[in-house]
């Protein structure tokens, strides 16, 4: 079964590699750091904590306005499919308090969160996030959604008012060099955008896309690359759902799609081809048993599943020799296929970063 092999990948990288450590394998004296960072992400934890973790948009704004991160001084969260990481920064903040309040957030006890996390703390603390929206340190490296969903994170946390004249700086700083490193290294040569990727595997099940119907849920940043990426590649019919459906006529104007409500995915899966889910759910967009009733009422044509959600949107263990269901692994194994080029340019890319890093802190320490 796929899930048991990725699972068993999950669990080699989180024994090998995860941890609490800082990104050079340093212990961190976190008691001391004034910019603290804790990461949870696919390198370091499996997907079903990842899925415990992750914070909806709409949740993280009721979180901020509840002041839920009242403890540090400076704060932004990150949640994407691929990570949940606390960034704080202001007066000394530990470890354990980041995981104490993750864990009375999300249920998941404070102790797994560390076993499961990597720390990094000040200039270590910039690096990551220089990596992290710069797409280094994704599954699919050199990705392009990664800077628009930290942007979003930020945003969020600057509307709060949780991040302050620390983050400010570190954050605007991340953009720039992300920016910087997809101009001037090639880190992001080939198809390495999560809508890229899902065209091509879709032009593989298909052949010709104009014929394609496709069904995009959710309007976040994956959401919206993806369906541009349809868009742009002639596919017949692209239709918008959330569970906002001003949010996704909005969205679908001005990708060229269409809009539809959310509660109509199920009946709007039996005529699609390709059913892409990016949508923040606390249950799959489909069950198993209605996904079992779609394939029935197709009459054996082929259905094209994209899991790009945290948590997943689709069912495991519905097997059919019509159906294809590909999550964000799968697509990164394929767009990671010729990485050799892109892990050279991210060797010098990577010291770059590192220097630009030292440097910012060096200035906020004074």
């Amino acid at each position: 079964m796929r899930e048991e092999r990725d699972g068993r990948r999950r669990r080699g990288r989180a024994e090998g590699g995860g941890g609490r450590r800082a990104m050079n394998g340093v212990p961190v004296d976190a008691a001391r750091a004034r910019l603290l960072a804790l990461s949870c992400n696919f390198r370091t934890a499996e997907l079903s904590v990842l899925e415990r973790l992750a914070l909806p948009r709409e949740r993280l704004a009721a979180l901020y306005a509840a002041r839920a991160f009242a403890a540090f001084p400076e704060c932004v969260v990150l949640s994407t499919c691929n990570r949940v990481e606390l960034y704080a920064a202001g007066t000394p903040a530990g470890a354990e308090k980041i995981a104490e309040t993750l864990a009375g957030i999300s249920g998941v006890p404070a102790e797994e969160i560390l076993k499961n996390a990597e720390i990094f703390a000040d200039a270590d603390a910039v690096r990551h996030l220089f990596e992290v929206a710069s797409g280094l340190d994704s599954r699919m490296v050199g990705e392009a959604e990664i800077l628009g969903q930290t942007k979003q994170a930020y945003d969020a946390a600057l509307a709060a008012g949780t991040a302050g004249a620390a983050l400010n700086r570190v954050f605007q700083k991340s953009f720039h060099a992300a920016k910087w490193a997809r101009a001037n290294t090639g880190i992001s040569q080939g198809q390495v955008s999560v809508g890229n990727v899902a065209v091509e595997l879709a032009a593989r099940v298909f052949g010709e896309l104009s014929r394609c119907s496709v069904l995009v849920v959710g309007t976040g940043e994956a959401g919206r690359k993806t369906a541009q990426s349809f868009v742009s590649r002639g596919a017949g019919n692209v239709l918008v759902a959330s569970r906002n459906f001003e949010r996704a006529r909005a969205f679908a104007s001005a990708v060229g799609a269409g809009a539809v409500e959310l509660d109509s995915v199920a009946s709007r899966a039996v005529r699609a081809d390709v059913v892409v889910g990016c949508a923040s759910v606390a249950e799959p967009l489909i069950s198993a048993e209605a996904l079992r009733g779609i394939l029935r009422a197709r009459g054996g044509r082929p259905l094209f599943l994209v899991d790009l959600g945290m948590p997943r949107n689709f069912p495991s263990g519905v097997e059919a020799d019509e159906l294809w269901i590909y999550g964000l692994e799968d697509l990164a194994e394929i767009a990671n296929e010729n990485l050799s080029a892109r892990e050279r340019e991210a060797v010098s890319c990577r010291a770059e970063l590192a220097r630009r890093a030292e440097e910012l802190f060096r200035k906020l320490r004074g």
